[in-house]
């Protein structure tokens, strides 16, 4: 038999490095697992409230101290050991998921649990997610970043094909509960994938004392017209468009009357269409730019009004793929762009700056989305936020479109002018 092999310059290069292989088997069950409790949680908070606008302050509590905690974790990311900071990350995930699974399972749990939970979740994310995007340079080096960050969002999007649907079968067969402690026992792998990662195959370079600062990353992001257009383009995008949970618990349960299966069924329609844009997007390297995230930001709003006006739940489902995967090479190509074009020395205050932007109007955006749902219609809603979205970003365009270019010297010396 033929042995498998992986060209350095293929699709799958990233393979070729030991720890890539380890962190990337740990990830994929982590992601089913983190998927199946997204489900349930959404499901919990809908059989303790019968609420959508409870569904959104959900989101809100878990988003708010995400964003507030993420620039810490960007400016973590560039002075702290990376792999360190994860081990603790993943233990605190797999804390706050089991003891909600627990609370579920003896049956006492109560929407304040919910609440408490979403919060530790968010702010132990906005450590993790700074430091775990920009580790992925020190697994498999410069070169194979960008190959990665799309081999990450497949495997990602493999766990949103799957997690939902087994998430649905779960909960109809055994409740919330067991879902959450899946979802708990699954962070373990990715602890133990750090523990055994060699560390003298990681590239690191020589540590070099770190005292730069969080205004020192924004100056350099403003500076830089490529980083800040994508993250305006990000910013729009998530606050508006990305709300498939939302959208999709409610579309289902309230506007087609289904049950908890055919609302899972909806998130593996998207992570269909978000897996097969990650698998693409690996082969799209040399056309990522900044005029690619902007272009397709405005097809995936596009395709979110003409979702809004679908008369069935099929037909509803049918635009879903074609939503996930225009959204999802949109983020990949935003976030290679972002770190691939920074500086390494200020790579994770960059990072932790794009997220802060992408995700900064979710918190108050979630909760006005669930009240606007049950009172002007869910159809109406996402209409709403599909122009919210479209609109800014034909502007964006027209305004910054002859200044996108990334400058020969990314160096903060050359960026910031600093003599």
């Amino acid at each position: 038999m033929r042995k498998f092999e992986i060209n350095v310059d293929g699709n799958w290069r990233s393979f070729r490095h030991p720890n890539y292989r380890i962190l990337f088997r740990a990830n994929a069950i982590a992601n089913i697992g983190s998927w199946i409790q997204r489900v349930a949680q959404a499901w919990l908070v809908l059989e303790l409230t019968h609420s959508g606008t409870y569904l959104g302050l959900i989101a809100a509590l878990q988003l708010g101290p995400f964003i507030f905690v993420i620039l810490a974790g960007g400016v973590a990311a560039d002075r702290l050991n990376k792999r360190l900071v994860l081990i603790f990350t993943n233990i605190s995930f797999f804390i706050t998921a089991s003891t909600l699974g627990v609370l579920v399972i003896l049956g006492i749990v109560e929407f304040w649990h919910v609440m408490v939970m979403a919060v530790i979740l968010g702010i132990t994310d906005g450590f993790d997610k700074p430091v775990r995007q920009s580790f992925v340079s020190e697994v498999v080096g410069i070169k194979d970043m960008p190959n990665a960050i799309s081999l990450n969002s497949a495997n990602f999007n493999f766990g949103r094909l799957v997690g939902p649907a087994v998430a649905g079968i779960l909960i109809a067969g055994f409740g919330t509960g067991p879902a959450f402690i899946i979802n708990g026992v699954s962070y373990l792998f990715v602890f133990s994938a750090m523990l055994r990662m060699n560390k003298d195959d990681l590239f690191q370079k020589e540590r070099v004392r770190n005292t730069g600062t969080l205004k020192e990353g924004f100056r350099y992001v403003l500076a830089r017209p490529d980083i800040y257009v994508t993250m305006m383009v990000g910013f729009f995008l998530a606050t508006f468009a990305l709300n498939f949970e939302i959208f999709n618990a409610l579309m289902s349960t309230k506007e087609f009357n289904k049950g908890v299966a055919s609302f899972g069924l909806l998130g593996t329609f998207v992570a269909f269409g978000s897996f097969s844009g990650a698998l693409i997007s690996s082969r799209l390297e040399s056309h990522r730019s900044t005029q690619f995230v902007i272009v397709g930001g405005i097809l995936c709003s596009f395709i979110i009004l003409i979702s809004s006006v679908m008369p069935t739940y099929a037909t509803y489902a049918a635009c879903l793929p074609f939503a996930g995967a225009a959204a999802l090479s949109t983020v990949i190509a935003a976030n290679s762009n972002t770190q691939l074009n920074s500086d390494p020395l200020i790579r994770g205050r960059v990072v932790g700056i794009y997220q802060f932007i992408f995700l900064a109007g979710t918190p108050i955006s979630s909760p006005l989305i669930g009240w606007s749902c049950e009172y002007f219609g869910i159809r109406r809603t996402i209409f709403a936020c599909g122009l919210l979205t479209i609109v800014p970003l034909l502007i964006i365009w027209k305004k910054y479109q002859n200044q996108l270019d990334v400058p020969k010297d990314i160096s903060i010396i050359s960026v910031l002018k600093i003599t």
